[in-house]
């Protein structure tokens, strides 16, 4: 019988855990939350002290009962939840909810059987403080949502809601939108200079920068400003420096051309010099979904999804159940001396003593909790190649990019040989820059992302060879859409919400219709910027990014014991309910809009007309309520198919409600990519181009984007789900025109073949079963067994006939379904 017990959040975590703590230790779960707010009704008095009114979740009854059970039979109750605000509130919850006395509480960072043995012989106490911050915050929310939202239904649309967090985070995607529609393009111009030296075939390109008279003001402000972006280039937008060329139009740009003609180009110019690039910090949360959103294509749910079972422990063969990362919530870059000490030596004794460095440290924010260390490999010496056979691909992806994060946090700087130099051509300068990479440093273990230019040594007075000149136009651009990325960027920086609060905060923008992503970009729905509008008219201290901010700081406030939880909900709810009150009276009822189409209603004959619906838009009949004639809206994007020349439509998955594009005669045709298609066909085979992704020129989907598709999850028409193709194009339908509809059926071929394959197997089951009984039949037996007999073989007749046709349906159903 077990003398202690543990109990934890997950069955994973329980059962690394137990392989650690050996016989005397019991290990439990207590499958996530136990108890939370009522989900019908407020739930919180707010008249004494905001008191929570907690409530057993729904079928976690029985599971109680088994934890008292064993809570009971044992000597001492180690609560181990994750070591976060959440977690304590759950400890909490088991304390009281068990009745239990003076329980230990046992803090694991991670989930190795050196931390997780050490946790237990130093346990503490609950922490009140960090209860009281999750409690605070728990209610907080609930009283903004549940205050607001009810209005909200009433006045805009049933099922919209309103959220202390997610009415900012959709406040930034509707001011981003606001930013793009508008904004004004500026037209410019570059100018590149084909060169090389005299007689020499290297050749290197060189832009035109500035006058002649002009470059000394030129390096002047790019000597204040170097090493800094500004928040226009960042954005995409032309910035023009004090002293460089503006070519605003073709005729300044064919001035300037006719103004070289014939020039000679010579070095004004030529600088060499050694720059240092720093390795990058280890992993916070925020930056760990940046990076596995634009490296993996993972989104930020499922990498949490991922990082939690990395966490929980693996099962590594002869090393058994053992956790592989750090705790994953964490807004600190901080790394224990221990972790420090290894990482060292293991880089040492991998790459050498030279690329052992120091260790990037920052100042923590104002808004940093720093209560764990970054994210970290728990051994370093379990490389990913190591233990690649026991995790799946999108695990094995996930602690690579972890383990290389935190190996090159610890490596020397690269070093690179730069060169610039400065050419002048008459009255303007052109300047070409290359780099060499001298020492690789961190990028030993972490990709590059750039390519090396290199420059031929120069001399200064030396005349080059001239190869021609290329005028380009440009126009600036807008602010670029948020991603997923970017957006948790965004809140980290504006200090909105913790690293728990991302994933759902994005889930909840994407559940609620407020936002939709085209390219992986967010885009506000009608929905959502009408609750935006209404929003920022009627509560503005809500969406406001400044007062969120603090609102968080002042939880922080509470974690540390510096302000009670009560007094800060007091001093929230007196002017909330202020502002409810006015928005209740003078908040006005929102119309959708209805947009009239072309069309007929084929039951009535009235116009159709778009709608926006709580699940998007669809399109139904003018005469509503009268006629109920309703149907699914699909956006056209102008390009058709390449297999029967229907239009190629906007669709979305049924589970993730991602993105993709397919025939609109689905089911008769099943063609389906994931990339945008263009309108314009393909300038030399006449097929379709797509973009592939936001920003790039569209390309052929038949030479650029098939050669590279062998196996790859795509999408299918019916927006079921995703599946892998194996298939593989040979040579000569490669060389076919009918390609592209050889690749699009590959797939479904095979399940055909496989769906004819049963269908046959349980055809000759049947027509076996029912030869048996024929042969029974035929034997003499008495009257009784006789009509037993009959009984059978009609009973099998119908069988057999039941089954073939089923089999049939199935194999002509095989025929028309789209793959899965």
């Amino acid at each position: 019988m077990a003398k202690k017990l543990v109990i934890v959040e997950s069955p994973a975590k329980a059962k690394t855990i137990e392989k650690f703590l050996g016989r005397d230790f019991e290990v439990r779960a207590s499958m996530g939350h136990i108890v939370d707010l009522p989900k019908k009704g407020l739930g919180v008095n707010t008249r004494k002290d905001f008191t929570p009114k907690y409530e057993v979740i729904e079928k976690k009854d029985r599971l109680i009962d088994e934890l008292k059970a064993a809570s009971k039979r044992a000597d001492e109750v180690f609560l181990a939840p994750d070591p976060d605000r959440e977690g304590e509130f759950i400890a909490w919850s088991l304390q009281n909810v068990l009745g239990l006395k003076n329980p230990h509480r046992a803090v694991f960072h991670e989930i190795t059987k050196r931390a997780v043995q050490e946790a237990i012989k130093q346990p503490r106490r609950i922490n009140e403080d960090l209860f009281n911050a999750q409690q605070a915050r728990r209610v907080l929310d609930r009283l903004v949502g549940y205050k607001i939202s009810p209005l909200l239904w009433r006045r805009v649309q049933s099922g919209t809601s309103a959220g202390r967090v997610q009415s900012v985070a959709l406040r930034l995607i509707c001011d981003r939108e606001a930013e793009i529609q508008a904004f004004v393009p500026d037209e410019y111009w570059s100018i590149i200079a084909t060169l090389s030296k005299q007689q020499r075939p290297e050749r290197f390109e060189a832009s035109l920068i500035a006058r002649l008279n002009d470059l000394e003001a030129l390096n002047a402000s790019e000597s204040s400003t170097e090493g800094e972006e500004s928040p226009a280039a960042a954005s995409g937008s032309k910035v023009v420096k004090k002293g460089r060329i503006k070519v605003s139009s073709k005729e300044e740009a064919d001035t300037i051309l006719s103004d070289l003609k014939g020039a000679t180009y010579s070095v004004l110019k030529y600088e060499e010099r050694e720059q240092r690039r720093q390795p990058p910090f280890p992993y916070t949360t925020s930056t760990m979904q940046q990076d596995a959103s634009s490296r993996l294509y993972f989104k930020p749910k499922r990498t949490m999804s991922l990082a939690q079972q990395l966490y929980e422990g693996i099962e590594l063969g002869e090393r058994g159940h053992q956790g592989l990362i750090t705790y994953m919530r964490t807004d600190s870059t901080r790394i224990s001396d221990e972790a420090q000490k290894m990482v060292k030596g293991f880089i040492s004794q991998e790459y050498g003593q030279e690329y052992v460095g120091g260790g990037r440290t920052s100042k923590a924010k104002a808004t940093t909790q720093d209560a764990h260390e970054a994210i970290r490999p728990t051994d370093v010496s379990l490389t990913p190649k190591s233990v690649k056979s026991y995790l799946s691909p999108e695990q094995y992806k996930l602690y690579t990019l972890i383990w290389n994060r935190f190996v090159a946090s610890f490596m020397a700087p690269a070093i690179f040989d730069t060169v610039r130099a400065d050419i002048g051509a008459r009255q303007y300068v052109f300047r070409a820059t290359g780099s060499n990479l001298k020492f690789p440093g961190f990028y030993a273990v972490w990709p590059r992302e750039e390519d090396e230019k290199l420059l031929p040594t120069m001399k200064v007075g030396e005349d080059l060879d001239f190869h021609g000149l290329k005028p380009e136009q440009h126009f600036t651009q807008p602010p670029p859409r948020f991603t997923e990325a970017s957006l948790i960027k965004e809140l980290e920086e504006q200090g909105i919400g913790r690293p728990s609060t991302y994933v759902p905060i994005i889930s909840t923008l994407q559940d609620r219709g407020y936002a939709e992503q085209e390219q992986r970009r967010f885009m506000p729905t009608w929905l959502g910027a009408t609750v935006n509008e209404v929003m920022n008219k009627h509560f503005p201290d809500i969406v406001d990014t400044n007062f969120t901010a603090d609102m968080e700081r002042k939880l922080d406030d509470v974690e540390e014991g510096r302000r009670s939880w009560i007094e800060f909900l007091r001093n929230f709810y007196g002017d909330f309910k202020v502002t409810m009150e006015k928005a209740e009276a003078e908040m006005d009822r929102v119309q959708a809009p209805v947009e009239e189409m072309d069309e007929l209603c084929p039951d009535c004959g009235r116009h159709l007309v778009i709608r926006n619906g709580r699940f998007g838009r669809f399109i139904s009949c003018s005469g509503f309520p009268e006629c109920r004639y309703r149907r699914s809206f699909v956006n056209k994007t102008g390009a058709l198919c390449p297999q029967c020349g229907g239009d190629l439509v906007e669709r979305k998955t049924k589970q993730r409600k991602r993105l993709f594009y397919g025939c609109n005669n689905y089911p008769t045709c099943n063609f389906a990519i994931w990339e945008k298609p263009a309108p314009n066909p393909c300038p030399n085979c006449g097929g379709l181009m797509v973009i592939p992704k936001v920003g790039q020129d569209p390309v052929c989907y038949n030479e650029v984007i098939l050669p590279q598709r062998k196996t790859e999850e795509q999408p299918t028409p019916d927006g079921s789900a995703a599946k892998k193709t194996t298939a593989t194009r040979s040579k000569k339908s490669a060389a076919s025109a009918a390609s592209t509809e050889d690749e699009a059926q590959a797939s479904a071929n095979g399940k055909t073949a496989t769906r004819k394959k049963t269908s046959a197997t349980t055809t000759r089951k049947a027509t076996s079963t029912s030869k048996k009984t024929s042969t029974t039949a035929s034997v003499k037996k008495s009257p009784a067994k006789k009509a037993t007999t009959r009984k059978t073989a009609a009973k099998s007749t119908t069988a057999k006939s039941t089954t073939t046709k089923r089999a049939t349906a199935a194999s002509k159903k095989t025929a028309t379904l789209p793959t899965e």
